[in-house]
């Protein structure tokens, strides 16, 4: 009995730990060998591509979004040859997974002739619940070339109802820095005529607030925005390279009884993440004094060699989501636990690399975009070859079997535990009264009862101990 019994352990903590592995949790949903843009018409591409005006080496997606029936994907001028910096696809058109992509909101939005182009280089993009589109525009193209700057960074706000420009607001230049470099976004959207916006500095560390209903904005200051000099180091693929970066990633949790929201963030360089109700950041007076010092929370570190990029986070179960370029991984954690309990939903060396950009739709589906970003910037893409790729998943589906799963009610685990003890006397009964039948087949319920209450236990290990 004691080896079935062991037996019957080990299984159940194999089982465990297949369960724990299961993480193929994303699907590719689009792949590009390079990225491509929908022309009126074939010559027009052709003479594009002849000018130079296209370069499809040169293009690299780094941000995505979904409104509705429309995956927006933005396309910064790092160099020279992109014809359209904002673009979209279609989700109802499924006939290839490599999509041409439509210019948003059109082609003429994207000249550079202009005194004061529409569109430059956004990087990151937020569709709100009142259908709007958050654009962040650096203004800055050609940084791996020849850089030319356009002005400040830049909020346009654009109704995706008509795809108009309902607004813009030009940084004033004392809210933006002279190595200012505006990569991350978040919106707080539960009031439509009281929202803010918040913008990441990564390069000149600090975090711009904008109020629609005020129009305006302002900058806040805080030593958590700034990199840590010892988290700068990143191997990707065999390419090694030091990062400086400061605030990058931003996440709004749901909005609290009084209105508020706690803003989760982190340097791009440093493995630690920080959180800050908005409370503190929407007060303008009171954001940029130094009495917010201690309003600033830190909430742990995600432990070495993991720096995190982009990240997001669902409303409904909770759930933070963020990416790990140095681990080619998309992570977790569920915010009602301790910032120890994260887990990873997808790790992949070969077609994951490089996870640039994380987001929830309001359909509760995970996307993640996945663009090659080192070998872009330090080595080559090769067109032969897959260089880039959209995931999804349904939030529910990508946490499943991770510490950020909801805990489910254990199943009459209670009742089980009783069955036991039960069966275990009436196993002591039978073997002082020496019979043997009895007593093997007391073994026997035993048996099977304490496997039924291990595999119990183990569908819920995860969560009883994180």
């Amino acid at each position: 009995m004691v080896t079935t019994c062991a037996w019957i352990v080990t299984a159940a903590l194999l089982l465990c730990v297949g369960l724990a592995g299961a993480k193929d949790n994303l699907r590719v949903a689009y792949e590009w060998r390079e990225m491509d843009f929908k022309y009126e018409s074939p010559d027009q591409r052709w003479s594009a591509i002849e000018s130079g005006a296209f370069k499809p080496a040169n293009v690299i997606p780094f941000g995505l979004e979904v409104y509705r029936q429309r995956l927006f994907v933005t396309l910064p001028r790092w160099r020279d040859g992109v014809p359209a910096s904002l673009a979209y696809l279609d989700l109802n058109d499924t006939s290839t997974k490599m999509p041409a992509l439509r210019p948003f909101p059109s082609w003429v939005a994207h000249t550079l002739s202009d005194a004061e182009p529409e569109l430059v280089s956004p990087f990151r993009v937020k569709a709100d619940r009142c259908g709007r589109l958050w654009v962040l525009d650096s203004r800055i193209s050609g940084v791996l070339e020849q850089t030319k700057l356009y002005g400040t960074a830049q909020l346009l706000i654009y109704d995706l109802h008509n795809d108009d420009l309902l607004r813009r607001h030009i940084l004033p230049a004392g809210q933006s820095k002279q190595s200012s470099f505006f990569a991350n976004l978040a919106v707080e959207d539960a009031d439509c005529e009281n929202t803010y916006a918040y913008a990441a500095d990564l390069g000149s560390p600090g975090l711009v607030v904008y109020s629609w209903r005020d129009q305006e904005s302002w900058r806040v200051q805080h030593h958590f925005f700034h990199p840590n000099p010892l988290a700068g180091n990143f191997s990707i693929n065999g390419i090694e390279f030091q990062w400086d970066d400061g605030l990058y990633g931003l996440a709004l949790s749901k909005p609290q009884s009084d209105g508020y929201s706690t803003l989760y963030f982190h340097p791009l360089s440093s493995t630690m993440e920080f959180s800050v109700n908005s409370s503190v950041l929407r007060n303008k007076t009171l954001a940029t004094s130094g009495a917010i010092y201690r309003e600033f929370k830190i909430l742990g570190s995600r432990g070495v060699n993991a720096q995190a990029g982009a990240q997001c986070l669902d409303t409904e179960t909770g759930v933070l989501f963020y990416t790990l370029p140095n681990q080619n991984a998309v992570a977790c954690w569920r915010t009602s636990k301790s910032f120890s309990s994260q887990d990873h939903i997808y790790t992949n060396n070969n077609n994951l690399i490089f996870p640039s950009d994380v987001k929830v739709d309001d359909q509760q589906r995970l996307w993640v975009l996945a663009n090659q970003l080192q070998s872009f910037i330090y080595d080559e893409l090769y067109p032969g070859s897959i260089n880039f790729r959209i995931f999804t998943a349904s939030v529910r589906e990508a946490i499943e079997h991770t510490a950020c799963e909801a805990p489910k009610p254990l199943p009459e685990l209670v009742s089980k535990l009783g069955e036991v003890i039960r069966t275990n006397i009436k196993l002591k009964t039978a073997e002082d009264s020496n019979s043997v039948a009895g007593s093997k087949s007391a073994a026997s319920a035993l048996q099977l009862s304490l496997g039924a209450l291990l595999l119990g236990c183990c569908l819920q290990l995860r969560s009883w101990l994180l």
